[in-house]
């Protein structure tokens, strides 16, 4: 999902951005080390922006009114759609912008980010103007400092792009290109993660026992340049097995809770190579590696049977 419509006749646009996944170096991205995230285009956000008379108006499932009275939870949002009007010369007026989302908030799926990503890409679409990637990723970032704090960028950075990214703080990202057809699930918990205080939380642990934590954070890099060997060598075998290691690093960090273990216990009970929360825990999504794709539907299945809020099968496919 990434390309932008425009009906000038009519005096609407569109801007669309798919979601993301972290496969590997969550926590451990924001303390220096490198992760490895996925563009998941299953799951998306529209956002059409219309000229209607009046004050700047949002219609979303949560809210619908002037962007003035908008509740906290979309503060950052405004924030990026005022910054973006002003960045394009655009009066704070005569707009209706309309967001519709199919990502569910709180699973670490890069909710936030795509919702930011797609109303900046409809405003600019809106005033007939090409932005740069530089532009589009400063506009949206404004919308995630507000909901996470001290985010590390990594989300908006993978909803632009169509190739799994290997991102580390302060240094320039990089691309993954996979060897072979890799079949994850996705599966929900049904309980809302809390980025904020999970990464809150680590920074505390951090604090508390510095050698023990930092430790546990570099041993999640190593994991996460090996889970990168492996996806360009086509190690599925291998790359089951860090994603196992993985998870034990993110549960003595504390991060991984009831609902995400019964599921990642399932899941390898199932026959997945590999499983591990996905995001920042406390709840939120799971990711499994399964054997191939007629294995993957079947554990699909399985795990929506077993409880899951919502299941996503997909394949990240070889890149030549």
């Amino acid at each position: 999902m990434s390309a932008e419509r425009v009906a000038t006749a009519e005096r609407m646009a569109v801007g669309l951005a798919h979601s993301k996944l972290i496969l590997i170096g969550e926590h451990a991205v924001v303390h220096g080390q490198p992760a490895i995230a996925l563009p998941f285009p299953l799951i998306g956000v529209e956002s059409i922006v219309e000229h209607v008379p009046g004050s700047v108006k949002l219609d979303s499932t949560f809210y619908h009114g002037p962007i003035d009275s908008a509740p906290n939870e979309l503060k950052g949002i405004v924030k990026s759609i005022r910054a973006t009007l002003a960045h394009l010369n655009l009066p704070e007026r005569d707009l209706l912008i309309q967001i519709h989302s199919s990502i569910p908030p709180g699973k670490g799926l890069g909710s936030s980010a795509s919702v930011a990503i797609a109303v900046v890409k409809s405003l600019f679409a809106y005033k007939e103007q090409a932005y740069t990637k530089e532009e589009l990723l400063h506009l949206a970032n404004i919308a995630e400092e507000h909901a996470h704090g001290a985010p590390s960028g990594i989300d908006t950075l993978t909803i632009t792009s169509e190739c799994p990214v290997w991102f580390e703080k302060e240094n320039p990202v990089d691309y993954i290109k996979p060897n072979d057809d890799f079949h994850f699930i996705v599966a929900d918990s049904g309980s809302i993660g809390d980025t904020r205080s999970a990464v809150e939380s680590v920074t505390n642990l951090l604090k508390a026992a510095p050698k023990i934590i930092t430790n546990k954070i570099e041993r999640l890099g190593e994991l996460t340049y090996q889970a990168k060997e492996a996806l360009e060598k086509a190690g599925k075998q291998f790359l089951g097995q860090l994603l196992n290691e993985a998870q034990k690093e993110l549960e003595a960090l504390g991060v991984s809770d009831e609902t995400l273990n019964k599921l990642i216990n399932f899941a390898r009970q199932e026959g997945a190579l590999g499983a591990k929360l996905t995001g920042a825990g406390f709840g939120g999504c799971i990711i499994a590696l399964a054997q191939n794709e007629v294995h993957s539907r079947q554990l699909a299945d399985k795990l929506k049977k077993f409880g899951a809020a919502a299941v996503w099968p997909f394949v990240l496919k070889k890149k030549d």
